[in-house]
């Protein structure tokens, strides 16, 4: 494991400098052979924070929903046009139109604040998993969405059980929903046999407002910031990192920002020798939201005496620029 993990570290150095013209303008190939991969490694840590990469980078991406690369399938659902759409990735990498369905959603307008209230959420979503077996009122199975996500809680919303499913088989229905997405039977069939939930993401939008898109511009400072907060995390640089976060940050397990600040001090103060790596980004645009964001992402953690892979995600506004941690898990 030790062996493959340097030698794709090492592969992915390499692409990135022929990717990113570095080895002519930073004579890499000198260093590497003055100083070793340590010192490139830094070099090119610290070029992953450039804006200017990522423009390039993003320069031939379809950036409709963000920048995304876990999801094949968007699910956007928008309240007030009463329709759920579904985009595929298609062999281009661009995000097509495939299919659009009539859609119920909850009695009330406006985003879903407590259980009971009758109203859909507005959000980014998973879905969780489907329920083949449901009540005949549900038709033929549901969808279960990640509702209340991060954000959710974070902002205090409560409630639960937020599906897409069918409409009932044996039993007539109101023209709304509790805050569910009611679809008909068969096309919440035409779903099933279309996505890979695992790889399918829920936008719910209201009053078609929130667009989905995200300019490149604005995408390449989140990347870059991104990583840059990366880069003070991985070389140990504790103020710039902090700096990323918001004075009423809170952590998915509520530790406010005093605590949370407290507690990366001590393991700053070990000064490890840390591995970090991103994979699967996926970078949306809150819906509804004014320049915040949902940044998801595969994170690769690893120290002498601590290591972690798992899924990672950040609620991040973009101010001034720069952006600014309002929650993660």
């Amino acid at each position: 494991m030790g062996s493959k993990f340097c030698f794709s570290i090492i592969g992915f150095l390499l692409a990135l400098c022929f990717s990113t013209a570095v080895f002519a303008s930073d004579n890499i190939v000198t260093d590497y052979r003055l100083h070793g991969i340590k010192d490139i490694q830094k070099k090119l840590d610290k070029r992953l924070t450039s804006t200017n990469y990522w423009k390039e980078f993003l320069k031939d991406k379809d950036t409709r929903f963000g920048y995304i690369e876990l999801y094949t399938n968007i699910l956007l659902c928008d309240k007030s046009k009463s329709e759920l759409l579904i985009y595929s990735r298609d062999a281009n990498n661009t995000y097509q139109l495939r299919k659009e369905y009539h859609a119920f959603t909850g009695k009330f307008k406006g985003d879903k604040k407590t259980a009971g209230d009758l109203k859909t959420p507005v959000g980014v979503y998973n879905i969780v998993k489907k329920i083949s077996k449901v009540d005949s009122f549900y038709g033929p199975m549901a969808f279960v969405t990640s509702y209340p996500n991060l954000y959710d809680r974070y902002e205090g919303k409560t409630g639960q059980g937020i599906w897409i499913h069918g409409l009932p088989t044996n039993q007539k229905r109101d023209k709304f929903t509790k805050g569910c997405i009611a679809i008909k039977n068969k096309s919440i069939e035409c779903i099933n046999r279309n996505i890979d939930i695992k790889k399918t993401l829920l936008i719910i939008r209201e009053n078609g407002k929130g667009t989905t898109a995200v300019s490149k511009e604005k995408l390449s400072i989140l990347l870059s910031q991104l990583y840059a907060w990366r880069y003070a995390w991985l070389y140990n640089d504790i103020d710039t990192y902090l700096n990323f976060y918001t004075p009423k940050f809170r952590r998915f397990d509520g530790m406010n920002f005093q605590k949370f600040k407290r507690y990366k001090t001590r393991i700053f103060a070990k000064n490890e020798h840390k591995t970090i790596l991103f994979h699967n980004i996926n970078i949306i645009s809150y819906p509804n939201k004014q320049d915040i964001y949902k940044i998801t992402f595969k994170e690769i953690y690893k120290t002498n005496t601590f290591s972690f892979t798992g899924d990672k995600t950040l609620i991040v506004a973009l101010r001034n620029n720069k952006f600014n941690i309002i929650t993660e898990h």
